[in-house]
């Protein structure tokens, strides 16, 4: 009878094993739907769109684009987080979705911990520093100097609590300058008043910014990413003008349902850091002012909590929670 039992147990696992492989060889036969929690012709849609069309090629099979904007890039991935976990409902996640809103008190429901699966990282946001040439700060150590004058320096923000304000506290905290933010919504018209001598800084992505920046209307100052640019590569990091432990930035990647199976996840992460390294797909990118950065689902799941607990502490600084 044991003999008997150790077979049934060995012919059972073999199938469980079998039905694994022949899911991840099945997956996918049907159209998959990608669900952009932006509007359509923002940046981060162009890069969901972008994504879409070369899984479309690499899976072979149609990979749709969903947008589903509100909450801060939050409506669209509860929708994500509801789907079936099958592998034929993604989405495109973002910084303050994942990593920044669920410290706010008037959070949206999504708790990315339990509701979703991290499949890859798949771009960086650069953001920049701009000065107005009305200001005369050429540096940030004239930023800080200036920041302690009467009354702090203000420096313009696409809206409160977005990557760029919190990248903005978190360089005030590491340089203890005095620095007021004022949130518009958008980069565009922070940048417009940055022009205008309005206001005398303002950090801003560098999609908005590049123009601006190659026709001197701004001065770039320092970008807030761990690496310079790729799009300005003369435009110092913050890091390198004196605050080693500084990094901050917007990022995107791509998401699915929690207990979505493991070798879906995989499949779907191999397909994309294949695609994220051709030569082609990296021009493209560049045309949205996002840099591809790749990062498989064990990697991308230990970066979001040291994202999480990064911008928690700098949401908890500037008294939001």
């Amino acid at each position: 009878m044991k003999i008997k039992v150790c077979i049934h147990a060995v012919i059972g696992m073999s199938l469980l094993c079998s039905a694994g492989v022949a899911s991840a060889q099945a997956y996918p036969n049907k159209p998959i739907t990608l669900i952009a929690p932006f509007a359509p012709g923002a940046s981060a849609d162009g890069v969901a769109r972008l994504i879409a069309r070369q899984l479309s090629q690499s899976l072979g099979q149609t990979v749709i684009v969903e947008n589903r904007a509100g909450a801060g890039g939050t409506t669209g991935l509860i929708a994500l987080a509801h789907a079936k976990p099958d592998g034929y409902t993604l989405g495109i996640g973002a910084t303050g979705a994942i990593s920044v809103n669920r410290h706010l008190p008037d959070a949206a429901p999504l708790n990315p911990d339990t509701q979703l699966s991290a499949v890859s990282k798949v771009a960086d946001i650069p953001l920049v520093l701009v000065a107005s040439g009305k200001s005369g700060l050429k540096s940030l150590k004239e930023v800080i100097t200036a920041s302690h004058q009467p009354g702090g320096l203000s420096y313009g923000t696409s809206g409160q609590f977005t990557s760029h304000h919190l990248a903005g506290e978190l360089f005030a905290s590491q340089a203890k300058a005095d620095m007021v933010s004022v949130a518009y919504r958008g980069s565009a018209p922070a940048l417009t008043d940055v022009m205008a001598g309005q206001i005398p800084l303002a950090i801003v992505d560098l999609t908005s910014a590049i123009g601006a920046i190659k026709a001197g209307k701004v001065t770039a100052l320092a970008v807030t990413g761990a690496r310079r640019a790729l799009d300005a590569p003369t435009v110092p990091t913050i890091a390198e003008s004196g605050f080693p432990e500084y990094s901050a930035g917007g990022w995107l990647g791509v998401f699915a349902p929690a207990k979505t199976p493991d070798d879906i996840v995989n499949k779907v992460s191999s397909q994309l850091k294949t695609i994220l390294a051709d030569p082609k797909v990296k021009s493209e990118f560049s045309t949205l002012a996002v840099e591809p950065a790749y990062l498989g689902p064990k990697e991308f799941s230990a970066y979001i909590n040291e994202e999480t607990q990064k911008w928690g502490g700098v949401v908890k600084a500037v008294g939001a929670m």
